[in-house]
């Protein structure tokens, strides 16, 4: 049994991984079980779980602890924290960033996840569905107004603007206010040094704002619902973790389904067959998007999890208290439990309810608004086609501009033309 790698870790920031994750880290899985990485500035190196048994075995295993200080009788050094304090956050502003429902474990986490878990039921997403619908068509009337040469940007006008407006009605920020949570979000999301203090410092204002606006005048929306929990149980929810909560269910209510549409549009404008067998029958819908999930879909690791104890995983040891990333994307990849992975199929599935990637996590950590994330992309994705027939790309594949955002997918933009 192996408990150490000796090669050199592999650096999360190395070009050549962020511009092709799904070789780069598929060429990883078959090295090895578990692989050294690095983030750069960091002395500490994360072990890289890359087989899809593992991945899953990781993320449901309650020895893997989101929160280093859930660690028995180690003194564990926060990765995260130190990656922000890297970035420019100041001591007070991260709280918000580190102690969210992501990063809690146990009693902790399911006290905060109870608290808006039921907003996000398979019952109440459904019940969104015709205003999602709603909402996807009238962004759809505006897409030509929105061209420029008969070129379009799918990501500013349509794959930003649905999620964003769905997320933000749910929680209760107001819609003229909006612009400004998708602009803080762009910056937040930015690996430029400092460029995330402003907008953070921006948000958690704006969200103290509007706790007080909303205990003036309560509203049929998720926060005022955390208000009555905060004002009735001030044990369940402090000051702190309410303004953490919307933060956090705004940002990942957005972000990562905004990245869902645009790769998973894109990656079937460069698919014509499984475009034409989708536009054949729309009823595919929820298992292409399950497919493209998989196969493109925009997080490609965890968040850093820890050792509580001594761990085998893959026939190789992980000690107490070190790091762990769970590899989303070469699980998604892997063959011995996908036949022929790098192919799009979007029958690969049995059926719509069905889930056997592991694009939005496994575990008690399992993404909470993923059924959500699911609807939108279907709703999106159907009405784009429908309305579109002769939707194509504007520019080369080759050419499609995408973000630097280690372990990450997304699109810096989406030019198509949309056709007569």
């Amino acid at each position: 049994m192996s408990t150490s790698s000796t090669a050199r870790p592999v650096n999360l920031f190395d070009a050549d991984l962020v511009r092709d994750p799904f070789g780069g880290y598929s060429r990883l899985r078959e090295q090895a079980p578990l692989v050294r990485g690095s983030f750069p500035g960091l002395d500490s190196p994360v072990w890289l779980v890359t087989r899809y048994d593992d991945v899953k075995t990781v993320l449901g295993d309650h020895r893997f602890v989101n929160n280093p200080a859930s660690v028995p009788g180690a003194d564990v050094g926060n990765i995260r924290e130190q990656l922000i304090k890297a970035r420019g956050v100041p001591r007070d502003c991260a709280p918000y960033l580190l102690d969210s429902v992501l990063d809690a474990d146990g009693e902790d986490h399911l006290r905060l996840r109870r608290l808006v878990s039921r907003a996000f039921t398979a019952r109440r997403v459904a019940q969104l569905r015709p205003r999602v619908e709603e909402i996807a068509e009238d962004l759809l009337d505006r897409l030509p107004g929105h061209a420029e040469d008969g070129v379009a940007d799918l990501i500013e006008h349509f794959a930003y603007p649905l999620p964003i407006t769905v997320i933000c009605e749910l929680v209760g920020i107001p819609e003229e206010d909006r612009p400004l949570w998708r602009e803080w979000g762009r910056r937040l999301v930015s690996l430029e040094p400092g460029a995330m203090a402003e907008p953070l410092r921006h948000m958690v204002t704006y969200i103290r704002g509007l706790i007080a606006r909303r205990r003036a005048e309560p509203a049929d929306d998720l926060l005022t619902g955390l208000i009555r929990a905060h004002d009735e149980d001030g044990d369940r929810l402090n000051d702190t973790e309410m303004v953490t909560m919307v933060l956090t269910l705004v940002i990942a209510g957005h972000e990562t389904t905004a990245h869902l549409i645009g790769n998973g549009t894109a990656a079937l404008l460069t698919h014509p067959g499984q475009l034409a067998v989708l536009r054949a029958d729309p009823g595919l819908l929820p298992r292409a998007v399950h497919e493209l999930m998989r196969w493109c879909g925009p997080v490609q690791g965890t968040r850093i999890r820890y050792a509580a104890e001594d761990v085998e995983i893959g026939g190789m040891t992980v000690r107490r208290g070190e790091p762990v990333m769970a590899v989303l994307v070469s699980a998604n990849y892997d063959p011995r439990r996908f036949d022929d992975p790098d192919r799009l199929d979007i029958t690969r599935e049995p059926d719509g309810r069905k889930e056997t990637h592991v694009g939005f996590g496994h575990g008690l950590h399992y993404c909470l608004g993923a059924a959500l994330a699911r609807q939108e992309g279907e709703v999106a994705l159907g009405a784009l086609l429908r309305r579109y027939p002769r939707l194509r790309l504007a520019v080369a594949p080759e050419d499609l501009d995408r973000q630097f955002v280690p372990v990450s997918w997304r699109l810096a933009r989406l030019p198509v033309r949309l056709g007569a």
